[in-house]
């Protein structure tokens, strides 16, 4: 996913104009958790083994591969902003979940990739003499999750699939250290809706929430 995350910044530059106000790059790492959610379909095929529980995702941030998030923004003088983001994100059903599914493993975890082309607005010399700007962030865009699902002694579905729709929320406020360079922290939630195809035949859904408090850095030009 460092292709995805290269690819998503250089898209935002091409797209920009060349006499953009600004071009801002962001890497972010930070702590995400991610609430109950039910997961539904069949293990095998339509006439296999049906699935219908509620599952207890764990985030697991600080655990390789860890969580963090790149974008890539062109600020207009106005103080909006458009561009795109990508936050790999982790989820990990909980033991006893998974055994309860009859499956060796359940989970998304390099990662449970969020792409979305975003909507930025800033409020710039409104706080400590102009060095402290609030910000809000909205997107839209698609999930790209790496699966790893396996059913007990089935086929093991293990690689990147493109699994439905994904929107993102985030408010945050950022502090210039340089004239270039600047640091932030934000809370942000995303959201994505996920059909699975799995190797053993069958198919699982579930709608995915992270919540995350982030901490970055900035660079602009």
């Amino acid at each position: 996913m460092r292709n995805l995350g290269v690819t998503a910044l250089f898209a935002a530059v091409i797209l920009a104009n060349p006499a953009a106000a600004e071009m801002e790059v962001s890497f972010y790492m930070g702590t995400q958790s991610s609430p109950h959610a039910v997961i539904s379909g069949t293990l095998d095929g339509t006439a296999g083994t049906a699935v219908d529980r509620t599952v207890a995702w764990e985030g697991r941030s600080f655990t390789p591969p860890p969580y963090y998030g790149v974008r890539g923004v062109y600020w207009r003088e106005s103080g909006w902003g458009y561009g795109l983001e990508l936050t790999h994100a982790k989820v990990y059903a909980s033991d006893a979940d998974r055994t309860a599914l009859g499956l060796d493993s359940l989970e998304f975890t390099d990662g449970h990739n969020i792409i979305t082309a975003n909507i930025h607005r800033r409020w710039e010399d409104r706080w400590w003499n102009g060095r402290l700007t609030p910000f809000v962030t909205a997107g839209l865009g698609v999930a790209v999750p790496h699966v790893d699902i396996q059913p007990t002694g089935d086929a093991h579905t293990f690689g990147y699939q493109l699994t439905g729709p994904a929107a993102r929320l985030g408010v945050g406020v950022s502090i210039d250290l340089t004239e270039k360079i600047s640091a932030f922290t934000e809370y942000q939630i995303t959201y994505s809706d996920n059909k699975v195809e799995l190797d053993s035949g069958g198919t699982l859904e579930t709608s995915l929430v992270t919540n995350a408090l982030n901490f970055g850095v900035s660079y602009s030009f």
